[in-house]
């Protein structure tokens, strides 16, 4: 069996297996779901042991410039993300029941009614580089909402991937739920899975800008996902300027890999003089490279790369960051929507009606007022975990929870009905909401 033939036949399955997880109910979904979490606490050593050998591979491989910092920092694990991995399954399991509930209902026309209800989006290919908690994540947020799922990560993380879905499976093997994850650990699988249209739903990818425009380019499948995160913090005129300081270190140091890191910091030309000095010699005490432009040079003096067009353009993933004095609110919104990836991007400012402002213009998923870029997450926004974050206008946006993996469909219930009556005027739409429950 070549590469084609095996993922196809995974998709086959797992598109099957969907069938059987849309029929389980919300009790035996979350049953599944601390039963895994259980396992992964009680096999703990066991995950730990397999990151650590991806962490020594990987380690060479950044030594000898084959693999980024970046990456490396992602795959990771210690104690506390191990532990981390069951809180996940159980704060999903907290969740409210994504699936078989009534969004809205109507009267088309007295005993002729429409409800519409959430469903599961039936098969999800996701594709991932590095981090193996996404392993766990995308697992928890596909059974909960009664999708099945197929996971090709990065091969710095064979291991830890292997182990965590070896550990998934079984469990998910007690529940005879064996395809509802697959994993997939060749480069020839991915693009073997873009050829699966007639039984994978939708196409998660998580990676560089290039990968996610290769993936969009060469399948047919419907993509979710986001191409970089290139994130702003502006300083308005008005800002608390400490305030500002932390925020900025914090958004760009707490975790410079991650895709909601600051990478563009803008400064409004009344607060620079007293914002950048400070600002800059703070993110050098964090060993911050600074790109300034030549406002931000002249003002604090010191040396420093100079910025270019293609920094206002990067997502640097690491400790790196561009800085730039504008001119107003305007300026700094119409350069965030140019050069931003429409991830997230925050304000500081203590004037309420600027933050408004740029709440309604930034054109981005995630819009922040005096608080870190980093909050953009789907666990901190009590989503459980997310399975990515997106920046299209469709179907879901932002950090991708259970409702991103749900889509809906149109129920219409009726006593033999003919559309012919309506035609030749016998009876007529009345188009009155209903306040019914669910059925």
């Amino acid at each position: 069996m070549n590469v084609q033939e095996q993922v196809t036949k995974f998709a086959q399955e797992a598109k099957q297996t969907s069938l059987t997880l849309a029929q389980l109910n919300k009790e035996q979904r979350n049953e599944i779901l601390l039963a895994i979490a259980s396992h992964l606490k009680a096999k703990q050593s066991f995950i730990l042991k397999e990151n650590a050998k991806d962490q020594t591979k990987a380690l060479a491989d950044v030594k000898q410039g084959k693999l980024s910092k970046t990456l490396y920092d992602r795959l990771c694990l210690n104690e506390k993300k191990a532990d981390q991995l069951a809180v996940y399954l159980e704060e999903v399991a907290k969740q409210e029941d994504p699936i078989n509930q009534q969004e809205w209902a109507m009267e088309l026309s007295p005993e002729l009614n429409l409800y519409r209800y959430s469903c599961p989006i039936g098969a999800i290919g996701v594709i991932f580089e590095s981090r193996p908690e996404v392993v766990v994540q995308i697992v928890a947020l596909a059974i909960k909402s009664g999708n099945a799922v197929l996971l090709k990560g990065g091969s710095e993380a064979a291991y830890s991937n292997r182990i965590l879905f070896d550990l998934i499976q079984e469990v998910l093997t007690q529940y005879d739920l064996q395809g509802a994850v697959h994993l997939l650990e060749t480069r020839e699988s991915v693009a073997a899975l873009l050829h699966c249209d007639n039984f994978i739903d939708l196409i998660i990818p998580r990676g560089s800008n290039q990968f996610v425009s290769y993936i969009q380019s060469n399948t047919n499948i419907p993509v979710l996902g986001h191409a970089s995160g290139i994130c702003h913090i502006y300083v308005d005129k008005e800002a608390d300027i400490k305030q500002a300081i932390d925020v900025i270190c914090d958004a760009k140091t707490d975790y410079p890999a991650a895709c909601n890191a600051v990478e563009t910091v803008l400064l409004h030309k009344d607060i620079a003089q007293a914002v950048l000095p400070s600002l800059c010699e703070t993110l050098a005490q964090k060993q911050v490279e600074l790109r300034l432009d030549q406002a931000s040079m002249h003002i604090y003096g010191k040396q420093a790369l100079l910025a270019t067009d293609e920094d206002w353009q990067t997502e640097y993933s690491d400790l790196q960051i561009a800085i730039k004095v504008i001119d107003s609110l305007d300026q700094a919104i119409k350069h965030i929507n140019e050069y931003g990836s429409h991830h997230t991007d925050s304000i500081m400012t203590t004037q309420q009606a600027t933050a408004d402002t740029f709440f309604q213009l930034v054109d981005s998923a995630c819009v922040f007022h005096n608080v870190s870029t980093r909050f953009s997450d789907g666990y901190v926004f009590g989503l459980g975990a997310e399975v990515g974050i997106s920046t299209s206008k469709t179907h879901a946006r932002g950090p991708v929870g259970l409702e991103g993996m749900v889509i809906y469909k149109y129920k219409l219930k009726g006593n033999g009905d003919i559309r012919s009556a309506f035609t030749e005027g016998k009876r007529q739409y009345t188009h009155k909401l209903i306040q019914t429950k669910n059925k």
